[in-house]
């Protein structure tokens, strides 16, 4: 069988882990640039991980900013089959407490300048992967349980509305989301899922309750120096559940995949498909090309 992988794309604390062994740091090249930031890979609990800071270190790339391509992409190049995507979100419901994990199902795009950053295709290759159910649900349920497993409070689904930002939302904006059914806000998430299964990578998101956004009548609003402090208290929960998350991947019987999403997803004609296009995604999809 071969080596069961993990990516984490989060916060730079996360790779920061107790067990982590044979600890590498990678500057990776893709045909779509460089990702955020040095990659971390190591060992943990059997499985092979690699950590990205989704930021960059010290937080320097605003959500809009973002490689997510590249950053995709480099896992991809790492031989990541597995990403786990961890980032704070508002929470729009009572019942999701500032602090509280949310392991979301389903995604609402609200962003507006990213379409270059959502898709590896066009440029001489056009491609439409099946999306209806935009996180990896074996993957999900093994971080689920891993969630439980360590005591955290976690929440089984819940719909994401990835939002442009990099402001929060208005008021009449946070009321809008809540009358959608929308359980979580953030601003990063959405975008990974779908290149992720453009790639083929199985991927889940594990949304980290900071706040109430602007809705809730006596709670204050959001604000940073707030999130950083829910985030602060929430790191050690987070690495909890990658390590724990990593033990039942390697217990877990069969490979965690989505390989084979895309056999059926390019529309354009073989001979058609320019040696651009063919070099870019060469990495991504090259055995259908």
């Amino acid at each position: 069988m071969s080596e069961k992988t993990l990516g984490i794309i989060g916060g730079s604390g996360l790779y920061d882990l107790p067990g982590l062994t044979d600890v590498e740091e990678h500057v990776v090249d893709t045909p779509f640039g460089r990702p955020s930031d040095v990659i971390v890979t190591g060992h943990l609990h059997g499985v092979r991980v690699a950590f990205l800071p989704r930021h960059g270190r010290g937080h320097r790339l605003s959500p809009s900013e973002l490689p997510f391509r590249a950053n995709l992409c480099a896992l991809k190049q790492l031989g990541m089959e597995c990403v786990l995507g961890i980032s704070a979100v508002g929470s729009m419901r009572e019942h999701i407490v500032p602090g509280h994990l949310v392991l979301v199902d389903q995604f609402i795009d609200r962003t507006r300048a990213r379409a270059h950053e959502s898709t590896f295709f066009g440029d001489g290759c056009v491609a439409h992967v099946h999306f209806a159910d935009p996180i990896w649900e074996p993957l999900r349920r093994l971080a689920l349980a891993a969630a439980r497993k360590v005591g955290a409070q976690v929440h089984d689904g819940g719909t994401y509305l990835c939002m442009e930002g990099p402001a929060f939302s208005t008021r009449a904006e946070s009321f809008l989301y809540r009358s959608w059914g929308v359980d979580v806000i953030g601003m990063t998430n959405l975008q990974e899922a779908k290149l992720a299964r453009e790639a083929e990578i199985a991927y889940a998101t594990i949304a980290l309750a900071t706040d109430y956004d602007c809705w809730h009548e006596h709670e204050a609003d959001v604000n940073v120096a707030d999130v950083v402090t829910v985030l602060k208290a929430n790191v050690e929960t987070a690495r909890s559940v990658v390590a724990e998350t990593c033990r039942q991947l390697a217990a877990h019987e069969e490979r965690i995949t989505c390989e084979g999403v895309m056999e059926h997803a390019i529309l354009t004609h073989r001979e058609a498909i320019s040696e651009d296009a063919r070099r870019r995604l060469a990495p991504i999809i090259g055995r259908y090309l």
